[in-house]
């Protein structure tokens, strides 16, 4: 069994100093898991949410006015 890392991004919409969280979105398909974490503390907690969980979220966050 192989174990694909995480591919660390940011939004390109972040460029507020840092104060970011990232995605790694890759394992989304492979694992079902989209790991998240704060860009200021990369080797800090991360925190892993199912993929449809995570989709599900976004789609909130975009039918927001």
């Amino acid at each position: 069994m192989t174990t694909e890392s995480p591919r660390w991004f940011t939004s390109s919409y972040s460029d507020n100093g840092g104060n970011c969280v990232e995605i790694a979105a890759n394992l989304a398909v492979s694992q079902g898991v989209v790991p998240v974490r704060d860009s200021k503390t990369p080797t800090g907690p991360v925190l892993t949410f199912r993929a449809n969980v995570f989709t599900t979220f976004l789609t909130s966050l975009k039918d927001t006015p």
